[in-house]
């Protein structure tokens, strides 16, 4: 059964240059690399540090510098999308000085908590602000087919959808994240969460556990249970541990979604010594058949990133009707994430023991 699957968000005609705000890691090991896949030309950068944004500027033969935000409001105004690549606590220290109007993409998660997320998208309302933020792995290639064989039948009624993950995580190279009293829903499974929001909806309602794990003393939490409550026909499911100690051979970073008339397994490649990590990969079963590859166009890191920056384009050149990652549908994923953590704090059913 051959299977025709949308792997990659369409590029815009007449993409406008892009200003990077914020010249950290991520920047450089995914952002600009996709761009320069995409073809989305990049004008400047502005950092805190002007030395993190000359080098970055050398790195990737970016032609402009900015001392400040203002500047390259003053400069660019709306004729440029401005990549917002900044700690959470710092985006509603930026937003006011944006133009109103402008094209901004917004770095995940989209603040601290719930209430921060609040005062980012009433602050987008009020700005009138073309906003999105940066939940890629919906865009990866292989989430793309995924929703797009559900959309289609391809699997039938959707039943179960399951993010296993048995890894190793080198949290070492993640210092920023040691103070951080929220850790694993906020900064990772919320990758899992958003996009399993893409293809099936809101839930009703969570269960949720997150743990810290003495192999990772110095972070709150490493590792999570959640079960999405969809009724009575789909059960979601997410199994986390960053800290598995037993090598590559049985370590697992696979989704499962399965319906009534077939499954697919998408493996999070990355996620297999990070960041070396290894090729995502795509496998789709009919019912009764073989399971066959689905050969996939690109993987989470790097070419997922092309996707938010293309669909903003083209929203705000007119090309797309809709913003698929806009601030309010990811105010959404924020308070998915909320209920989460909120669940975590709730005591568990009590055992009935008769004498």
């Amino acid at each position: 059964m051959e299977l025709d699957l949308k792997q990659n968000w369409p590029a815009p005609i007449n993409p406008k240059p892009v200003v990077i705000v914020g010249a950290g890691g991520i920047v450089r090991d995914a952002h600009l690399p996709a761009y320069k896949l995409a073809d989305i030309p990049v004008r400047g950068v502005t950092d805190l540090v002007p030395a993190r944004s000359k080098s970055l500027a050398d790195d990737f033969n970016i032609p402009g510098t900015y001392s400040s935000v203002a500047e390259v409001v003053a400069q660019c105004g709306t004729d440029v999308v401005y990549d917002v690549a900044v700690p959470p606590h710092a985006i509603t220290d930026i937003l006011p000085v944006l133009p109103d109007l402008a094209a901004v993409l917004i770095q995940k998660p989209m603040g601290s908590d719930l209430a921060h997320a609040r005062e980012i998208r009433d602050l987008c309302r009020q700005k009138r602000l073309k906003s999105a933020i940066n939940f890629q792995l919906r865009y990866s290639p292989m989430m793309l087919a995924v929703k797009d064989a559900v959309e289609n039948g391809r699997l039938g009624e959707l039943l179960e959808i399951e993010v296993h993950l048995n890894i190793y995580t080198p949290w070492h190279i993640f210092p920023f994240l040691i103070p951080m009293e929220r850790v694993e829903f906020a900064v990772h499974s919320i990758h899992y969460l958003d996009t399993i929001r893409a293809i099936a909806g809101n839930p009703n309602g969570v269960f949720a556990r997150t743990m810290p794990d003495p192999r990772a003393p110095q972070l709150a939490q490493t590792r999570s249970s959640v079960i999405l409550d969809y009724g009575d026909r789909l059960r979601g499911v997410i199994s986390i541990n960053h800290n598995h100690q037993g090598g590559r051979k049985f370590q697992s970073a696979w989704t499962r979604f399965e319906g009534t008339k077939g499954a697919m397994m998408a493996k999070l490649g990355v996620l297999y010594d990070y960041p070396n990590g290894e090729p995502d990969e795509l496998w789709f079963c009919q019912n009764g058949s073989d399971w066959q590859q689905i050969p996939l166009i690109g993987n989470w890191f790097v070419e997922s990133f092309m996707g938010p920056m293309r669909n903003l384009q083209r929203f705000d050149s007119g090309e797309d009707e809709k913003l698929y990652t806009s601030t309010d549908d990811a105010y959404e994923t924020m308070a998915l994430v909320e209920a989460c953590f909120s669940s975590a704090q709730l005591p568990g059913n009590e055992l009935i023991l008769d004498d």
